[in-house]
């Protein structure tokens, strides 16, 4: 049997062209609201036969179904540390690889600890911060590395970066990101204070 479709972010930056490598890709799209997924469905030009997934961070039992149809998630709905736990455990317990455009490295630090073992023996392979926000970084550390590898015989030990000049502006998923970060920190920090 072939395997199902696997469930893909609702973003409409996603574009479902086909190359050589993706014709046999299969995906479909997940969210609270199928008449919404529907919207941005067609928004992108994606196949009106994409199939779409309904399903709720709030409800495990729905990301549970979710994840058992397919092999991977890709996730862009955040604060990943309000939205993304469930998902992210439904992903461990299937053994289903979870990508996503996380920049909390609080939530990330909490959930390696609290899933790593779990993921090596389901086989879940674990991705955070696959986004804009990181790729520059991580295609130039990569760089850096063969270049010192081909140049030097071997590695750097340690490679910095920095942004010069940055255009654009901050998204409303950031902004919920960094809320949450803080409040989460206040809640730590008031919580010690009272041990």
């Amino acid at each position: 049997m072939a395997p199902p479709a696997s469930p893909a972010s609702s973003s409409p930056n996603i574009s479902p062209r086909t190359t050589r490598a993706t014709r046999n890709l299969k995906w479909a799209m997940a969210g609270r609201s199928k008449d919404k997924l529907a919207a941005v469905r067609d928004a992108i030009g994606a196949p009106a036969d994409t199939p779409l997934i309904v399903a709720d961070a709030s409800d495990p039992a729905s990301l549970k179904a979710m994840v058992e149809q397919t092999k991977s998630v890709i996730s862009t709905v955040g604060p990943y540390q309000l939205y993304g736990t469930e998902l992210l455990a439904a992903c461990v317990a299937s053994g289903t690889d979870y990508f996503d455009l996380c920049g909390e490295p609080l939530w990330m630090r909490q959930m390696i600890d609290k899933h790593e073992a779990a993921a090596k023996a389901s086989g879940a392979r674990i991705v955070f911060s696959c986004g804009f926000d990181s790729v520059p970084f991580e295609l130039g550390a990569f760089f850096v590395q063969e270049e010192a590898k081909r140049v030097f015989g071997a590695p750097a030990c340690r490679v910095k970066g920095r942004v010069r000049d940055m255009r654009g502006t901050l998204s409303g998923g950031t902004a919920a990101s960094i809320k949450a970060t803080f409040d989460g920190g206040r809640a730590r920090i008031s919580a010690s204070s009272r041990s």
